[in-house]
Formats: structure tokens, C-alpha cells, sequence
């Protein structure tokens, strides 16, 4: 912000949303202040300020306050439950924490002798605060922000970032990839509290002198459009689901315009190729699908403008370098399936107070994702599926990505998950969850849905059950959690 104000960007909108616009005059003026207002209160570098805000002008002036005084800054998922709020506050050691008491109460959340304000709190120190002169000077390793995890396996751990990992996914998939420019405007269905949504609506747009449009909302199809319509956004970021309800709630005859949208992107889970193809029909605009992880801060593997592989999560984004590795640790051949691990420079720097966990991810320079991909001949790649979500069918690997993109092509089916489920003789077959689409009719469609998946599998990866479910269990980002499927299954 203080950057584009010193070249004379100032009065370029930084943000629009429900509250009006701001300039980034006005906004690096609420940072400063935000920081000013930390100092008074007796805050530290390296101290931890928690955030538990909604989408906002708030939430982006208190995030880069933190920072700007050199304190680090933890945005907590909104949609936790005060215990695990709390649980997450007590695990980062919060020296003060932001609360929206329409999200938690504080007294039910906040640790005994961690510093409370109330959003309202909040913005009236900011207003009232001496502005700090200039933004504190931090070293580009020194403690910047925690992301906790989704916990699509099990507890959040919270990921520990540097100063300098947000400036190299500006730099990299921000100026390779999405080629951001100061014209473009963002809209992004993740949150801030996210990996993916805080580079979408903050960094990028920020990086260059672009602008970010920030909805406290929940990003249901309808508000989706209606953001859409109001602020024309030219870069759209999404995630399998989000698009996949999307098309269901056109496909219901709900009016969609996205010809302000110059590129589509999606990340948090594989990109069905029937998904890709249904929404360049029906929009016109392409998405490019990719795969990032908190623990990389972002995007580093993606499609790319021009080089699109419907079904791949493409190839790696520039600045950052994949492995493939077996269960032993060597390096596997082009084709066959291997443990991803990733290497680039903004790679968390450790798990907070979890040594063990850390030790296991990173592997020197690499860290392992915990995903399971395929290399093609044409170097293209192949999600297929997280290591712990694997089936092994008579002594095979079964992808549940595979057999999922399969499944979500079928007329009636909006969204599947693949899980192990163990029969009588205590073997393991697939076994679908799926909900349907808008007005489909639930009669015959185990049988049918099993002759469609037999016409179009390996005679082992067809799943030997089917239920349907009213919604998939998922993380507030979207991403289904098998593992909860896979206990209800037994």
C-alpha cells in the first residue's frame, strides 16, 4: 500500500464490497493506524495478533497493520466453532486477538489474559490511533503470518510463513500464470483465512496496484452471480464445487453474466474435465485448474493461458520444482503413480510447536504434499488423489479421482467421493457417496449410475454400492473430507 502511495498510485481502489471503495491512500492510512494502535496497546514484533473477522475492509487494514508493525498476524477460519477457536488461539499464543461477536463470543473464546477488541473496538482505535510513520523493517525471513490448516484428515496445525513467501507467489504464479495486471479487479469465492483466497483478494491484487472484491457472504451460487454483475471482476477464483453449483443453479435457469471475467481459476481440489468443458460452454471463459496447499502458501502446479489440459492439474509454475517418488523414496518413471513432493522458495517454514509433523513434511529443500500424482509423456500432471484417500482392489491402486471425474459426468450426479469401504470377507471395494443434481430423480440410480461407471472403467475401479447423500461432508473450502466417509462406511 505505503509503495503505490509513494509512486502516485494512490488514489487507484484497492478494495470495493459492500462497505464502498477504498483507495489505496485511504487504506495504507488504516494500516498505519491499525499499527499505531497495536503499539499503544503494548504489542511486540513477533507477538501474534489473531483475527477473527469477516471479509472486509477490516479485516484487510488490521491483516497488513500487523505485519506493517512487525507483529505476526493469524486470520482464524470464521466458520470454526468457538471451541476450536479457541483451541487455535490457545495454540498460537495470541498476545491480542479481533473478534466480530456475531462470529464468536469473545468471552467464550478468548484465553484468560489474551488482549480482546470487538470489531467495532477495533475500528475505533484505528480511527483514533496516531499513525505509525513507516512500516516496520522486517527481515524477508523473520515470522510474518500462521495459516491453520483445513484439517481435511484431522486437526488444524498451523503453518508458519515467512516475510518474503508472499512476494514469491506475486512472482510466480501471480505474474506467470495469472499475469495479473493493475487494470484487473478479483473476486474470490475462498475467504481470506485461507492460503488460496488471501493471495487471490490481497497479495496479487496489491503486487501490481490491482483491486480485490471482498464479499463477508457466503459464496452460494446467487451471490456469486450477483458480485459478478455488480463489480465485473476480471479474474474469477473458484474451486470444483463452487463451479460445479454454479452450472447446477444456470442449468435451474438462473441468470449468469461473466463476460467481464478474462480467466477463470480453480484450486483446492481436481478439476473434473466434464466440470472444465460444461463451464467454457456455458461462459466461455476457460478455467485453469491447479493445485496449491497451505503449506506452499499458493498455486505451484497449474494450467497455463494457452496451454490447457482438461482433467490435468498441468505442469509446474515457474520457480518451483516436483518429484515423484515411490514408497521407498526413489524416484518413479514418467506414467507411473508417486508421492508428490514440491520444492520453491515459499515453502512454510515449520509447523507451529509440532517438531514431529515438520520433520515428516519437510525433506530438506522438499516438502511432501501428501498427494499422489501421475507424470504424463507430455509432462503434464495427474492428480490422483491424497495419499491417504488411495484404495487398493485386489492387490491395485484405485484413484478416487479417477473414478470420481467419472461419476460427476453423469447426467444426474452433481458431486461424488470414492471411498474404501471393507465387505464381509474383509476386503476393500469402492464405494460412491454422491449427491444429485437440482430436480433429478433419486429412482434407479444405483443401477444406473453403476452400468454408466461400467461402460467407462476398469472392471475394478467401479464402485460395488452407491448411497446418496443431501451434501457431501467438506472443509469451508470445499474440499470433501473422506476421511469422515470412510469411518461411516466402517
Amino acid at each position: 500500500m505505503g509503495r503505490h502511495v509513494a509512486e502516485g498510485r494512490g488514489d487507484r481502489v484497492a478494495l470495493s464490497g459492500d462497505e464502498g471503495t477504498t483507495t489505496y491512500a485511504e487504506l495504507d492510512l488504516k494500516v498505519r493506524r491499525f499499527a499505531g494502535a497495536l503499539h499503544e496497546a503494548g504489542v511486540h514484533r513477533g507477538e501474534r495478533v489473531a483475527l477473527i473477522l469477516h471479509d472486509g475492509a477490516l479485516l484487510s487494514s488490521t491483516f497488513w497493520g500487523t505485519i506493517a508493525l512487525g507483529a505476526v498476524v493469524v486470520p482464524v477460519n470464521t466458520l470454526l466453532t468457538p471451541a476450536e477457536h479457541r483451541a487455535i488461539l490457545e495454540d498460537c499464543g495470541a498476545r491480542l486477538v479481533v473478534v466480530d461477536p456475531a462470529i464468536s463470543d469473545r468471552e467464550e473464546v478468548v484465553p484468560e489474559g489474551v488482549e480482546a477488541w470487538t470489531a467495532e473496538a477495533a475500528r475505533a482505535r484505528q480511527e483514533q490511533a496516531a499513525p505509525q510513520a513507516e512500516y516496520a523493517d522486517t527481515h524477508r525471513d523473520g515470522f510474518c503470518f500462521f495459516l491453520y490448516s483445513s484439517g481435511t484428515t484431522g486437526k488444524p496445525k498451523g503453518v508458519v510463513h515467512l516475510q518474503h513467501d508472499m512476494w514469491v507467489c506475486c512472482e510466480t504464479y501471480g505474474r506467470t500464470v495469472l499475469k495479473i495486471q493493475p487494470d484487473d479487479r478479483c473476486f474470490s469465492m475462498a475467504k481470506l483465512f485461507f492460503a488460496y483466497g488471501l493471495g487471490n483478494s490481497q497479495y496479487f491484487p496489491f503486487h501490481v496496484g490491482a483491486s480485490a472484491v471482498l464479499f463477508a457472504g457466503r459464496p452460494k451460487p446467487a451471490a456469486c452471480f450477483e458480485q459478478v454483475a455488480r463489480y465485473r471482476p476480471t479474474l474469477f477464483f473458484g474451486v470444483p464445487t463452487g463451479f460445479a453449483n454454479m452450472l447446477a443453479a444456470m442449468d435451474q435457469g438462473a441468470e449468469a453474466d461473466f463476460s467481464s471475467v478474462r480467466m477463470c481459476a480453480s484450486a483446492g481440489e481436481a478439476l473434473p474435465s466434464s466440470l472444465f468443458e460444461r463451464w467454457k460452454e456455458r461462459t466461455g471463459t476457460s478455467i485453469l485448474d491447479g493445485i496449491g496447499s497451505t503449506e506452499l502458501c499458493h498455486i505451484f502446479l497449474s494450467n497455463k493461458p494457452g496451454d490447457i489440459r482438461p482433467g490435468a492439474s498441468g505442469t509446474p509454475v515457474a520457480g518451483y520444482d516436483l518429484r515423484l517418488l515411490d514408497d521407498t523414496g526413489a524416484d518413479v518413471a514418467r506414467g507411473e503413480m508417486g508421492n508428490l513432493l514440491v520444492r520453491g522458495d515459499s515453502t512454510m517454514a515449520l509447523y507451529w510447536q509440532k517438531h514431529e509433523e515438520t520433520k515428516h513434511a519437510l525433506r530438506g529443500e522438499w516438502i511432501r504434499t501428501g498427494d499422489r500424482y501421475v507424470q504424463d509423456e507430455d509432462g503434464y500432471w495427474y492428480h490422483a488423489g491424497r495419499s491417504d484417500d488411495m484404495i487398493k482392489v485386489g492387490g491395485i491402486w484405485v484413484s478416487p479421482v479417477e473414478v470420481e471425474g467419472v461419476i460427476i459426468a453423469h447426467p444426474r450426479i452433481l458431486e461424488a467421493a470414492v471411498v474404501g469401504h471393507t465387505d464381509a470377507d474383509g476386503l476393500v471395494k469402492p464405494h460412491a457417496y454422491v449427491t444429485l443434481t437440482p430436480g433429478a430423480e433419486a429412482d434407479g440410480i444405483e443401477d444406473d449410475l453403476l452400468a454408466y461407471c461400467r461402460e467407462r472403467l476398469a472392471r475394478y475401479k467401479v464402485p460395488w454400492t452407491v448411497t446418496v447423500l443431501s451434501e457431501l461432508p467438506k472443509t469451508a473450502t470445499g474440499k470433501i473430507r473422506r476421511f469422515v466417509l470412510r469411518g461411516a462406511t466402517g
